[in-house]
């Protein structure tokens, strides 16, 4: 290109596009609360979360850890439930409180 004389730019802009998934909740209660039981929370799991959430804000998906103080990684100080705590996730230990029913 530069030999012809041609303008342009290298690698200048990044186009967002998103894959069309499905997403098969663990539980739903009748009243419309989802929730989502987790042992391990991997990285992709918290992904999907976060898009899921910004594309539909309607939805009440909580979750419900084995353990929630569990950390991200290894080397991670963030546990699950900080994790959740951030991104305004509600979530529970163990046992779903009655609250939630």
């Amino acid at each position: 290109m530069k030999n012809a004389g041609v303008s342009f730019t290298y690698e200048s802009q990044r186009i967002k596009y998103e894959k069309l998934h499905t997403y098969t909740p663990d539980f739903i209660l009748d009243n419309g609360v989802i929730l989502e039981a987790k042992g391990r929370f991997i990285s992709s799991d918290r992904t999907k979360h976060l898009l899921i959430k910004a594309q539909h804000p309607e939805l009440d998906i909580r979750f419900v850890f084995m353990r929630a103080s569990n950390t991200l990684t290894k080397r991670s100080k963030t546990t699950y439930g900080d994790w959740c705590d951030k991104h305004g996730i509600l979530w529970c230990e163990g046992s779903i409180p009655k609250d939630w029913l």
